[in-house]
Formats: structure tokens, C-alpha cells, sequence
């Protein structure tokens, strides 16, 4: 997975680390030689995934984290700096949403899916561009989804939070850009993750979404990793405002 990418003496925060593709993008970005913090709300998630980075040789910090409280996001980036002393590469990556019409949603269900989904990306990414310019660059990766660009059905909410985030990583980037702070997106697809498998745990379900993608199968999240990787590397200098779509096709046959 590592191939060419040498991310020897970076520093990176992984929000929703502990499982699904923040897991897979810690790792992917450690075995690379990152020293990696690692950000969710579950204590016993992170440790599992610290210790396999360590077990692997790698350096690896747990940040238990509710990115609904805006002291816990500084309280986190506080502990990168107080462990590592810099920060050069934030992967954007927790996620919140419900499966609800929306005509059934609450408030407070919106409030708590824009809040984690943009919000806290806002907070979070402003904090460690700070630290980023300071240091003479950096990489900012969200995590968004094809979700963002096209309209469905029992997660509109989640759907609209993504397509604010991809509006948002234009924002900074053009802000940032003069700091040498790239920031950029990752789009997948539907991927076996928990966070999905109310849609796939149904074999029958998972046939009908399948037949829908040009590769005929949903994405394992280890195969979002390569373009996060390419997006924190050198190889991306010159990319900065753009999404990355890891569909296997869906959007072009859409």
C-alpha cells in the first residue's frame, strides 16, 4: 500500500480513526512512517488501532473526541503538539448521519450531522491550518462522498452536509493555498463499512446497489486509501479545490 509515498517525520490526525476507512487511512498512512494521532469518540476502537500500528512499528497517539464540543477539538490538537510538536497532514474523515426520511428528521438530527460533517471540519481544519502555516505547508484531505453531488432518498440531510463540506474544501483551499496548505477531497462510493451496513447487510440490497456501479461491487475500505495518500504526498503539489471520487464508476453512469 505504501509504494512510493514517504510520510518519514509527518505528523497526522485521523478523526474517525478508530474503524471503516479512518482506520484503513491511519494505517495506510503509517506504514508510509507517519507518527499518527487518532480521533473518535470510542476509547476501546482507537486503543485496538493504536496498538496495531504499534505492533507494525509505528507511532500512534489515541485523542478520545466528540467533535460536537468545540473545547474537545482544541483539546485535540493541543495533545498533537504537545506529543508530536507539529501537525502536517489532517484526514477530515468522522461522519454523522440517520436514516430518516425528511419528513421525520428532528432538528437536532440536522444540528448533530452539519455539526460533525462541517462544523467541526470548519473548527478543526482552521486550528491546524494554523499550525500548518507556521510550519511552511501542509495537507488537508476530507472525506466526503458521491452523496455529494447527487440527490437520495433517507439521508438527504447527510447528502446536503457533504455537499456544503465540498464547497467548503474550495473555500480553504483558495484561502490556503498562499500558506502551501492543500487542501483537497475523497469521494467514495459505498463502502462495507459499519457506517453503511444498514445498506448492504442485506444480501439483497447489496445486489441491487451493486448492480447499480459500473464495477459491479461495493468498494472495501482499504481501497479509498491510495488516493488520500496521493492527496498527502508530494506527487499532489500542484492539486489543490479538487474531489477525488473512488466509485468504481457510479458516477459516470449515473
Amino acid at each position: 500500500m505504501a509504494g512510493r509515498h514517504d510520510f518519514s517525520n509527518k505528523v497526522a490526525i485521523v478523526t474517525g480513526g478508530g474503524r471503516g476507512i479512518g482506520r484503513a487511512i491511519a494505517l495506510g498512512l503509517a506504514e508510509c512512517g507517519a507518527k499518527l494521532v487518532l480521533a473518535s469518540r470510542t476509547h476501546e476502537e482507537l486503543d485496538k488501532v493504536v496498538n496495531e500500528i504499534k505492533e507494525n512499528g509505528g507511532e500512534a497517539t489515541a485523542v478520545v473526541t466528540d467533535l460536537m464540543v468545540s473545547e474537545q477539538i482544541d483539546k485535540l490538537v493541543e495533545t498533537a503538539m504537545q506529543t508530536y510538536d507539529r501537525v502536517d497532514i489532517l484526514i477530515n474523515n468522522s461522519a454523522r448521519s440517520f436514516m430518516r426520511p425528511l419528513m421525520e428528521l428532528r432538528e437536532d438530527g440536522w444540528d448533530k450531522i452539519f455539526g460533525v460533517n462541517c462544523k467541526a471540519v470548519f473548527l478543526l481544519s482552521r486550528a491546524v491550518a494554523k499550525i500548518m502555516s507556521d510550519l511552511g505547508g501542509g495537507r488537508i484531505v476530507n472525506i466526503t462522498t458521491v452523496g455529494a453531488v447527487r440527490g437520495g432518498a433517507g439521508m438527504g440531510v447527510y447528502h446536503a452536509s457533504k455537499a456544503a463540506l465540498s464547497m467548503l474544501t474550495k473555500c480553504m483551499a483558495v484561502e490556503w493555498a498562499p500558506l502551501n496548505i492543500n487542501v483537497n477531497a475523497v469521494g467514495p462510493g459505498l463502502t462495507k463499512t459499519a457506517f453503511s451496513q444498514p445498506i448492504w447487510s442485506n444480501p439483497e440490497v447489496e445486489q441491487m446497489m451493486a448492480g447499480r456501479i459500473p464495477k459491479g461491487r461495493l468498494a472495501e475500505p482499504e481501497e479509498v486509501v491510495g488516493a488520500v495518500l496521493f492527496l498527502c504526498s508530494e506527487d499532489s503539489n500542484y492539486i489543490t479545490g479538487g474531489t477525488i471520487y473512488v466509485d468504481g464508476g457510479s458516477l459516470a453512469n449515473y
